[in-house]
C-alpha cells in the first residue's frame, strides 16, 4: 500500500482503510515498573499510560483507563506491592480513556485542573463517544462505567501534596496549554520524576486533535523541559529512563508538533485545501513517526484541529462520533 492510500486491494477487492483504531482489537502486552521506592508506572505497547506513588500511609494514583473494569487490572498489580487507600486520583485531562474508570479506586478526592472540569461539562457526553468508536478495544466491559467522572478538587496553577515521613511532596503543575487546555504534570522533585500526561510521548505518536498547538510546541513544552526530570512517563510508549531519553522524548513530541505545524500552515497560507494539508503532513512525518502507535489513527484529527486554529478556530471544536467519521472519509 502507498503511504497515504486509503485503501488495500486483494484480488481487485478494493477494502476500505479500518476506522480510526477500530480495527487494533489484539491485546498489548503491559509492563509494571518501579521507578524509584513507591513510585510505579504501567506502559502498555503504546496503550495510555498509568501511575502510582506512595504516601506514608495512602496512594496517589495518576489517570484511571477507560473503564472500571481496566482500572482493576491496574488495582491488582498494586495491591501486590502495597495495601494503603487510593486518597487521590489524579487526571492529567479530561479525555474517556483517561477518566471513565476512575469509580474503580475509590478515591477520597479527584483532582484535575479547572479547565478539565470546564470540558467535561462541556463536551465530555460527546468525547465519550468520539472515543469509544475510535478505540473500542480500550473500553472493557463498557456497561460497567457509571457515568462520566467530575473532580472533586481542581486548581489553577499548583497544588501540592505532601507524601509524608521523608518522602518529599508530590507537586501537581500547569504548564500551559498544549494537547487539551487543561493538561497537568505529577511531578516528584525530591525523585526528579515527572508523570508528564500527553503532553510527551515517548517514541509514540501525538494526538493533537483538541490542542493548542503553537503554545504546545513552544512555551508549554519549555515549561516541562525546565523541571529537570530524570525519568519521565509520557502519556503513551516506554518510560524514560535517564536525563537522555527525556530529552529525547521531549524532543521527539516537539519536532511531531514542529512538523505538523510547517505543513499544514504552508499549505493553508498557499491556498490550499485541508486534505493537501493532510498529504503534507504525512509525508514529512511518515518515515520518522509511521510505525508509532497510533500514528495513521491520529493524524487525521491532528490535521484537522491544526487547519482550524489557522483558520482562526481558537477554542477547539467538539469532536462527536459523527464529525469523526467525516473528518476521517476526507483525508484518509
Amino acid at each position: 500500500m502507498g503511504a497515504l492510500s486509503p485503501c488495500r486491494s486483494y484480488g481487485g477487492v478494493v477494502a476500505a482503510k479500518p476506522f480510526a483504531s477500530s480495527a487494533d482489537l489484539a491485546p498489548k502486552d503491559e509492563v509494571f515498573v518501579e521507578l524509584a521506592e513507591g513510585v510505579y508506572a504501567l506502559t502498555a505497547e503504546g496503550d495510555p499510560n498509568v501511575g502510582a506513588v506512595e504516601g506514608e500511609d495512602f496512594l496517589v494514583c495518576i489517570e484511571a483507563r477507560a473503564t472500571p473494569v481496566a482500572a482493576r487490572r491496574w488495582l491488582d498489580l498494586l495491591r501486590e506491592r502495597t495495601d494503603k487507600p487510593v486518597r487521590y486520583l489524579v487526571l492529567s485531562h479530561y479525555h474517556a480513556v483517561r477518566t471513565l474508570g476512575a469509580s474503580a479506586f475509590g478515591a477520597q478526592e479527584v483532582i484535575a485542573h479547572e479547565l478539565t472540569r470546564t470540558l467535561i461539562a462541556e463536551r465530555g457526553e460527546q468525547d465519550w463517544a468520539s472515543e469509544y468508536g475510535r478505540m473500542p478495544r480500550l473500553f472493557e466491559e463498557p456497561a460497567s462505567i457509571p457515568g462520566l467522572t467530575w473532580p472533586t478538587l481542581t486548581f489553577s496553577d499548583r497544588l501540592t501534596i505532601p507524601l509524608g515521613g521523608d518522602r518529599g511532596e508530590l507537586e501537581l503543575r500547569y504548564c500551559g496549554r498544549g494537547h487539551t487546555a487543561g493538561d497537568i504534570v505529577a511531578w516528584l522533585p525530591h525523585q526528579r520524576i515527572l508523570f508528564a500526561g500527553d503532553l510527551v510521548e515517548s517514541q509514540a505518536a501525538l494526538y493533537t486533535g483538541d490542542a493548542f498547538h503553537d503554545d504546545w510546541a513552544t512555551s508549554t513544552l519549555d515549561n516541562v523541559r525546565a523541571l529537570g526530570a530524570e525519568q519521565l512517563v509520557g502519556g503513551r510508549g516506554a518510560v524514560a529512563r535517564d536525563r537522555a531519553e527525556v530529552d529525547a522524548a521531549i524532543a521527539q513530541s516537539r519536532h511531531f508538533l514542529d512538523e505538523l505545524r510547517r505543513t499544514v500552515g504552508s499549505v493553508h497560507v498557499g491556498g490550499g485545501t485541508v486534505a493537501q494539508a493532510f498529504a503534507a503532513a504525512h509525508k514529512a512525518l511518515a518515515p520518522r513517526y509511521g510505525r508509532w502507535p497510533i500514528f495513521e489513527h491520529c493524524l487525521p484529527f491532528d490535521v484537522q484541529r491544526y487547519w482550524d486554529e489557522c483558520s482562526g478556530v481558537d477554542w477547539p471544536r467538539v469532536w462527536t462520533a459523527e464529525r469523526d467519521r467525516e473528518v476521517w472519509a476526507a483525508l484518509t
